[in-house]
């Protein structure tokens, strides 16, 4: 998230509202509307990838893949964000005017210095809010390392993490498996 906030305490709608006029990207946490610096072209490349990948796995099974594009929303309306990568399977559930998903699975940020410990943290608890979430990925721009987070019946969280170019990361919730080095193809080269 970054340090830019707006100044002003903001309803949910009002929001809304101002993110749907703007050109720019804004996240908004109980009240206060953060806009987000742009990617590096590594964090484009990383995305892309993760993108081409998903949707050539999941082309012929019910989900859907999404970029960065399509706002997120935990329960309370209090926070939206915008993850490099949603996956939601079987119906979308949108909110109001079909541009905020409220039913994702796999979540996916790609991580920068100034984002990393806030995804890790804090953003990773907001989206534990949202009933169907269940697996998390966090993609490093500046080496080969994925740490992943799957959703256990009782509610805990598992975490692994691959490193190297040749190790894969099985995302048990879409059935799908991502190798490294596709991750990372013309990124770290």
């Amino acid at each position: 998230m970054s340090a830019q906030a707006q100044q002003k305490y903001l309803m949910p709608e009002e929001y809304l509202a101002i993110e749907r006029q703007s050109a720019e990207k804004s996240e908004y946490v109980d009240g206060v509307m953060y806009v987000m610096a742009g990617g590096s072209p590594n964090h484009s490349l990383i995305g892309g990838n993760v993108l081409t990948e998903l949707n050539t796995q999941l082309k012929r099974s019910p989900c859907r893949v999404f970029n960065s594009d399509l706002k997120v929303c935990v329960p309370s309306k209090r926070k939206y964000f915008y993850p490099d990568v949603t996956v939601v399977c079987g119906a979308p559930q949108f909110d109001d005017d079909q541009d905020v998903l409220l039913n994702p699975l796999l979540l996916i940020e790609v991580l920068s210095d100034s984002t990393a410990g806030y995804d890790r943290a804090r953003k990773f608890l907001y989206y534990q809010e949202i009933e169907s979430f269940s697996e998390y990925l966090l993609l490093s721009q500046d080496e080969f390392v994925v740490e992943h987070y799957v959703k256990q019946p009782n509610g805990s969280w598992i975490y692994t993490v691959a490193r190297g170019e040749e190790q894969s990361v099985e995302l048990t919730t879409i059935n799908c498996r991502l190798q490294l080095r596709d991750i990372y193809a013309k990124v770290l080269a």
